[in-house]
């Protein structure tokens, strides 16, 4: 291969990384405004979290940070955990879940799985375990169908502890369960009664 050749590689390397980087930072950006503080560039969101994305376009431009209509689309489209959703005629955007602002998400309650699966660190088994899971400064609590989720939001946090949650017997005393267009399972509360530490390990 040829000096040229290996210069234009990795030119093109190096490019595909900053835009890799450039569409993490608008995600990260975007989920601080749609989540949680839209107010910090003066956005307006409706009752159900949805922002017109021309105004987020102009507002966020007007406070140092330059997106436009590809680059939110791009971002939307290869969210590894789709946190995002882009209206049916493409002039709105709103996170799928995770707020601490109140907004209405538009979810209907329905019967979850028999078993589902929080994820979290250790240190914080102590204080689970006293008040059980509770939503804290965000709109729900958030559970996973799949354990290698948990394991992977359990990690975030530190040494990953995986908890059991017994969603079946909660439905059956009436606590209500959502989910999320992105696949995330929602609860308002999960008392300390339905919630097992998983002690058996896995390869």
């Amino acid at each position: 291969m040829s000096k040229k050749c290996v210069k234009v590689n990795l030119n093109s390397i190096k490019r595909n990384n900053k835009i890799s980087k450039h569409i993490v930072k608008t995600s990260k950006f975007l989920s601080l405004i749609l989540r949680h503080k839209p107010e910090a560039i003066s956005l307006d969101l409706d009752e159900y979290g949805w922002a017109n994305i021309d105004e987020l376009i102009a507002l966020s431009k007007g406070n140092g940070h330059s997106i436009n209509q590809s680059l939110i689309q791009r971002v939307v489209e290869t969210n590894d955990k789709q946190r995002f959703s882009i209206s049916e005629d493409g002039q709105f955007i709103r996170a799928n879940q995770g707020h601490s602002i109140s907004v209405d998400l538009e979810l209907e309650p329905i019967q979850p799985p028999d078993t589902l699966f929080h994820g979290t660190a250790t240190r914080f088994l102590e204080s689970i375990f006293e008040q059980g899971l509770v939503k804290k400064n965000r709109q729900h609590v958030h559970l996973s169908a799949a354990r290698e989720t948990a394991i992977n939001v359990g990690k975030r946090h530190g040494k990953p502890s995986i908890l059991l949650i017994d969603a079946q017997a909660m439905h059956k005393n009436h606590y209500k369960f959502y989910l999320s267009k992105n696949r995330v399972w929602l609860t308002d509360h999960v008392p300390i009664d339905f919630i097992k530490e998983e002690t058996t390990k896995r390869t």
